[in-house]
């Protein structure tokens, strides 16, 4: 069965090693730290940071942040070609975005 919450931070991390991997996109760190303003970014070389506070969401909500952040590798703007990696990785995405 699959677990529905984060059990610490580290199994959010293994969370971005499974999706990098599985979307083909490399990542050289991962960060995990309180955030004021954003749920994750990502830059173009390669480092993660992900709000703390997504240890407090649903694992699917996290997911998605996850997910939107690694497509910014593969997509930088939000256009079409960015929703339709979306829609490729997480055919429910739009639902899960509005549990944020």
């Amino acid at each position: 069965m699959r677990r529905t919450t984060w059990q610490d931070g580290d199994d959010l991390r293994w969370a971005v090693r499974h999706w990098s991997a599985r979307m083909g996109v490399k990542l050289h760190q991962v960060h995990l730290r309180e955030m004021r303003s954003k749920w994750a970014s990502v830059s173009t070389a390669g480092r993660l940071t992900l709000n703390t506070e997504l240890l407090d969401l649903p694992r699917h909500v996290g997911e998605f942040v996850i997910v939107h952040e690694l497509v910014h590798l593969l997509a930088p703007h939000h256009g079409k070609l960015f929703k339709s990696f979306m829609h490729a990785y997480l055919p429910d995405w739009e639902r899960r975005e509005q549990r944020l």
